[in-house]
């Protein structure tokens, strides 16, 4: 019998808007693009509106690694993983982080609507503005994890691997939502294993001791 984790749930993730990151997203590059007074005024305010509706919440939780041997990661909670990218990422892991993050529904339905009522350029920023925050979610989880590694003397790898990556197959997504009872923060998954509402994320991230 595999062992039980502990999971933890984030119902609010408050951070520092990722300024510099929409903006590149937006396709503007420091000291290159050059933006007006006005232009920039009206990109900076439909990103405080698209900040308004994003709710970001997470979940997170450490797996035990029975072993690495490539292509196969088996976790220590009986379940298994296919992917030599994947065991190359974790080669020399004991443990596994799951993770996952959402900007909730609210923002969705303000960038179909900006869609489909004509407003793009709005809806263009709300759309980035919702990715970066959910990415910096991701970072804040495995900031709040590697705050609590420290102590034991261990830490997180610098990146993190989502499903759909290289080999690392898209229906490990329905494991990795399992795992997160990411019903818990209001994402569902679909038979295509595409999390909703859309900006919702899952990655892994390995912990070296």
């Amino acid at each position: 019998m595999g062992c039980v984790p502990l999971l933890q749930i984030f119902p609010s993730i408050n951070i520092l808007l990722p300024m510099g990151a929409i903006y590149r997203r937006l396709g503007y590059k420091r000291g290159i693009t050059k933006v007006d007074e006005r232009k920039k005024e009206e990109i900076e305010r439909h990103i405080e509106y698209a900040a308004s509706l994003v709710s970001l919440k997470g979940a997170g939780i450490r797996v035990p690694l029975e072993r690495v041997d490539q292509p196969l990661i088996v976790l220590k909670t009986g379940a298994d993983i296919r992917s030599a990218k994947l065991a190359r990422f974790l080669n020399g892991c004991k443990e596994a982080l799951f993770i996952g993050a959402t900007a909730g529904s609210v923002v969705m339905e303000a960038i179909r609507g900006d869609t489909e009522g004509g407003d793009m350029t709005r809806g263009v920023v709300i759309d980035a503005v919702a990715s970066e925050m959910t990415d910096a979610a991701l970072d804040w989880i495995m900031g709040f994890f590697n705050r609590l590694l420290a102590r034991e003397n261990a830490r997180l790898t610098r990146g993190r691997f989502s499903a759909g990556y290289g080999d690392f197959l898209l229906e490990n997504q329905k494991m990795m939502y399992d795992m997160l009872e990411l019903d818990r923060i209001g994402v569902t998954i679909n038979e295509n294993f595409i999390l909703m509402p859309e900006k919702s994320v899952t990655a892994i991230v390995g912990i070296h001791a």
